[in-house]
């Protein structure tokens, strides 16, 4: 008797041109939609109907734990490398303590914010998100600002970023933003760079992208230090009273310091120069005494706010402007000891979005809730054991009892008769209903559907808000970060795809680009789910010029000095830097250093070829024009001046060194940066007018790419 077919042996007999089934290059057999195009499915073969939003219980509800799919992919994108981590792979970190100023009983039972004055132990990691362990510090990226606090009812993790909004709405597509960014598969390159097709192309699919990608294109995605850059909770939070009372809140780090990026041109060359420039910047702040310091500030609203604002504050794509919610510093952070051990602690360290203690807990945002779910699944794939918490860096500083017992790698067991409750032996921790953590009772309800959120759908007037609060020098910058990365793709439909939604966004900054690009005629407007507003306001807090330190403080000065170099002038300089509780560097013809006027010896750090004026924030040179003569003969010498002129820094200079400015085309373009240090008071107001950081008013002069 003939055997019937399996329905397996069937899928395998059939044509291979069905509408239905196709054979990939492999052989394999895949279901196609009606385009041709192969079905996505799950990697059961499931057919997947909807790959852009999580299951949900209503549009704006809480993530159900059934969704499957969505299981499977963040999963999946979770254990896809070790053991590196698959983003925020460079990192560094530093210890410290978080000090609260006044009590916020009102708001949170939190412990942390119980007692003014109180410190407590942190830890904070910095990090660039797309690039590997080996690559740079200068990426074009977002920065991670992940914050462990060791409090007193167990460990909270603040993990956010340099930027307060996100690419997406969704946590179900960060594997597919994060495989746009990363090194095109088939050719595993460029590192740590968005500037090619893949991220370009995904970009220009996603609108929701849009008000991200004005971030990544200003300056904030170049900070000059992390000590100069903020850090966002990116999510809408929720603190509980211990009467159970909700109230929402977004988490602000401001740096004390203020704000300073670097120009594009500066930070290619800082990344030749020194790749390990922020690094180096953190350990020698620290290690010099010099800590550097952030305010926690929150924004708290309730849910009348939330619901007269003109965006949903869960959506992790929009932000609250300060001026419409202003900010509330409620504590300091202060970043005092290096790890012992970088792979011991910075490498090992693991920060997840769900620890929180009593008093803080989650909004539906949909991207947190993600986030909530993958982090665990990362640590265990990158740490190779759900012993992780026994790591000192990870281990909470309370006391803390359960029965997690065995497994790979465990430190420490439950002891004693019983490891499991309840038990008839009285042995062991048991929860308490009063102490316990209590996550707050919202009440939730709708069908249960893939769905985004109607008030999720404007994509472009947070953008344009963006872009319409920076000054004329950071639209600058956004222009040419956009021609820049976007002159890198090859395919002409993406170049022109991304230019239809910049026309949704300001109409000049898309015919900039659009010329830059050569793209002519300038496409129509990419269509919008929800049209552009136009009467929201600028908000200077966005601006990083706007809201300048106004103060040299924490900077760096270089001094290329020669033999024979004003000695009394080299005091001043020294004793004016130190005063602004700033650093000076010395740079030589040779490290040994220097003789100056008075015969005495002055040490250099770096000889010319190893300083290059790109890792200072300001110059001087102290020349003798005896020493002028040698200095002349070294290219590195005119680059130090040249580039030093073209990233718009202040440049201070002896008499006998202007042949040093001519050689470098700079002294035809003298104006207020350029000043000429001619005696000790030239010196104090040379020093004066560092507060400014920059020379803005240089750059259309100088023309940089």
């Amino acid at each position: 008797m003939a055997k019937k077919a399996s329905p397996i042996a069937k899928m395998e007999e059939a044509d291979v041109h069905d509408q239905t089934l196709q054979r990939g290059k492999g052989g394999e057999l895949h279901q196609t939609a009606g385009d041709g195009q192969p079905v996505l499915t799950t990697a059961q073969g499931a057919p997947v109907a909807d790959d852009q939003n999580t299951l949900r219980v209503g549009a704006r509800g809480p993530a159900l734990i059934e969704d499957f799919h969505f299981r499977e992919k963040i999963f999946h994108f979770d254990h896809e490398r070790i053991p590196e981590r698959v983003v925020h792979a460079r990192g560094y970190g530093a210890h410290g303590y978080f000090e609260t100023y006044d009590s916020l009983a009102a708001y949170t039972r939190a412990d942390v914010f119980q007692r003014a004055g109180e410190r407590t132990p942190a830890f904070v990691r910095f990090s660039t998100v797309a690039g590997s362990k080996g690559s740079f510090d200068l990426a074009r990226d977002v920065r991670g600002f992940a914050v462990k606090i060791y409090t007193k009812e167990g460990n909270w993790d603040l993990v956010g970023n340099n930027i307060p909004v996100f690419f997406i709405q969704d946590a179900i597509r960060f594997p597919d933003i994060i495989h746009a960014v990363k090194p095109e598969p088939d050719r595993g390159f460029p590192q740590a760079q968005s500037a090619h097709d893949n991220f370009w192309d995904f970009i220009s699919l996603t609108p929701e992208s849009m008000h991200m990608i004005m971030w990544i294109m200003s300056d904030r995605a170049i900070p000059r230090s992390f000590r100069f850059m903020e850090g966002f909770g990116v999510h809408t939070f929720r603190f509980v009273n211990a009467k159970d009372e909700s109230t929402f809140v977004k988490f602000h780090w401001k740096p004390k310091l203020g704000l300073q990026s670097v120009a594009w041109n500066e930070a290619v060359k800082i990344n030749g120069a020194d790749p390990d420039f922020h690094r180096r910047d953190l350990w020698q702040a620290i290690q010099s005494g010099n800590f550097p310091e952030w305010e926690l500030c929150v924004q708290l609203f309730d849910q009348d706010f939330a619901d007269s604002f003109d965006f949903d504050v869960l959506d992790p794509t929009k932000l609250i402007p300060e001026e419409v919610l202003p900010v509330q510093p409620v504590g300091r952070l202060v970043l005092d000891r290096m790890p012992e051990n970088f792979f011991f602690e910075t490498e090992q360290v693991a920060f997840m979005t769900q620890n929180v203690p009593p008093g803080i807990d989650f909004s539906n945002d949909p991207l947190l809730q993600g986030r909530n779910f993958s982090y665990l699944d990362t640590q265990l794939k990158r740490l190779g054991s759900p012993n992780f918490t026994h790591l000192p860096i990870n281990a909470p500083k309370c006391p803390f009892a359960h029965f997690q017992q065995d497994g790979h790698m465990a430190m420490r067991n439950p002891t004693g008769r019983a490891n499991y409750q309840p038990n008839s032996w009285g042995e062991g921790p048991r929860e308490s209903p009063l102490e316990g953590y209590r996550h707050f009772p919202a009440e939730e309800a709708g069908p249960k559907v893939r769905l985004r959120a109607e008030s999720f759908a404007d994509h472009y007037s947070q953008a344009r808000q963006f872009y319409i609060s920076q000054t004329p020098p950071e639209q600058r910058h956004i222009a040419m970060a956009l021609t820049f990365e976007l002159s890198k793709v090859e395919t002409p439909v993406i170049r022109e795809r991304m230019v239809s939604h910049l026309l949704n966004i300001d109409e000049t900054l898309a015919g900039k680009v659009a010329a830059a690009l050569g793209i002519d005629p300038v496409p129509k407007p990419a269509d919008a789910a929800v049209k552009t507003r136009q009467d929201l306001e600028p908000s200077p807090a966005l601006s990083i010029l706007e809201r300048g330190p106004k103060r040299f403080e924490g900077r760096k000065l270089g001094v290329l000095v020669t033999e024979g170099a004003d000695r009394a002038l080299f005091d001043a300089l020294e004793a004016g830097i130190m005063a602004e509780k700033a650093v000076i560097e010395i740079i030589a013809p040779k490290v040994g250093g220097v003789k100056l006027s008075d015969g005495s010896p002055l040490a250099a750090q770096q000889m010319i070829d190893g300083g290059p004026s790109v890792l200072y924030d300001a110059v001087v040179v102290l020349a003798s024009e005896a020493g002028m003569a040698d200095l002349l003969k070294e290219a590195a010498a005119r680059d130090f001046v040249a580039d030093a002129f073209a990233h718009c820094k202040f440049i201070g200079y002896t008499a006998p060194a202007f042949p040093l400015l001519e050689k470098a085309g700079a002294a035809d373009m003298l104006d207020e940066g350029t000043v000429e240090i001619d005696g000790v008071d030239a010196v104090a107001d040379f020093l004066k007018a560092l507060g400014a950081l920059r020379v803005w008013a240089r750059e259309p002069s100088v023309k940089l790419p």
